[in-house]
């Protein structure tokens, strides 16, 4: 398992049963546990920046990019019932 996820599990409050290998939530954390990582999914999108040059066209590009990645974020947001 990945360390980052290992650490949202644990932030979640699991407990992890070292001799078993497995992560034990319960209904609560494990809410908190997809809340956490729905969040960091978000919180890649809402810095996700497109390098582009100084022309007119590579600006209008970016901010149509810009303008689709909100809309994603807001769409995840939405079906995860995350604000």
């Amino acid at each position: 398992m990945n360390e980052r996820i290992r650490e949202l599990a644990r932030q979640a409050g699991s407990t992890h049963k070292q001799n078993l290998g497995v992560y034990q939530f319960y209904t609560d954390e494990l809410e908190k546990f997809a809340e956490l990582v729905v969040r960091e999914c978000i919180e890649k999108i809402e810095t996700y920046r497109i390098p582009v040059g100084n022309s007119a066209a590579g600006e209008m590009a970016c901010e149509w990019t810009y303008d689709a990645l909100k809309e994603i974020r807001d769409e995840i947001k939405e079906c995860f019932g995350i604000k």
